[in-house]
């Protein structure tokens, strides 16, 4: 395992709790389901990110890497939102798990489109605003379309849990009024000090 910031007992156990998880199925909708509850878990316990990892950037959201499994079947980051700051369209291309740790996250879902459908407008599939110590199913692989949005007085933060190597795996950004797609590889923030 590599681990890229000092651990706490709690932060530990989540790691090892997700390792065996993941060693354990390949369904990705029990992983998610599973891994939820872990998350929801460390939030309610209380657990607390080194500061270095929750600073935000005036340009742009941040995604620090806290732990990448050696084997690469998943990664854990922090991703950091100055307050107003949002994403694109984009996809994820993998199973993900997000808990918002500190702020409110406005997330807007749509439908995925068929890989052989004409390109066309995104049909949007809904939104929810999530504040502290909630936690969702960002994406699976056949639900896997949103665009976040930091609200509120002060910068949104989350843990995110997906399959793979989030900053190393290509994804979809969409232009959400006409369906074009570009491919991207958003990479990894570097964690301030470390």
């Amino acid at each position: 395992m590599k681990s890229l910031v000092r651990e706490s007992g709690l932060m530990r156990a989540f790691i090892d709790d997700v390792d065996h998880v993941v060693s354990t199925t390949g369904d990705e909708h029990e992983i998610t389901a599973r891994v939820a509850e872990r998350l929801s878990a460390l939030l309610a316990a209380g657990y607390r990110l080194p500061p270095e990892l929750t600073r935000a950037s005036a340009e742009r959201h941040l995604t620090y890497p806290l732990h990448i499994a050696a084997d690469g079947s998943w990664s854990l980051a922090s991703v950091v939102w100055d307050v107003g700051q949002r994403t694109g369209v984009h996809s994820h291309e993998t199973w993900g798990v997000a808990g918002v740790y500190a702020g409110a996250e406005h997330e807007v879902r749509y439908l995925k489109p068929a890989g052989s459908a004409p390109a066309g407008p995104l049909t949007p599939a809904g939104e929810t605003v999530w504040v502290p110590g909630q936690v969702t199913v960002c994406c699976t692989t056949d639900d896997d379309v949103h665009a976040v949005e930091a609200v509120g007085a002060v910068p949104t933060i989350g843990i995110h849990v997906y399959g793979g190597d989030i900053a190393t795996i290509r994804r979809r950004a969409y232009d959400p009024a006409t369906g074009e797609v570009t491919w991207f590889v958003s990479g990894w923030d570097s964690v301030p000090g470390v």
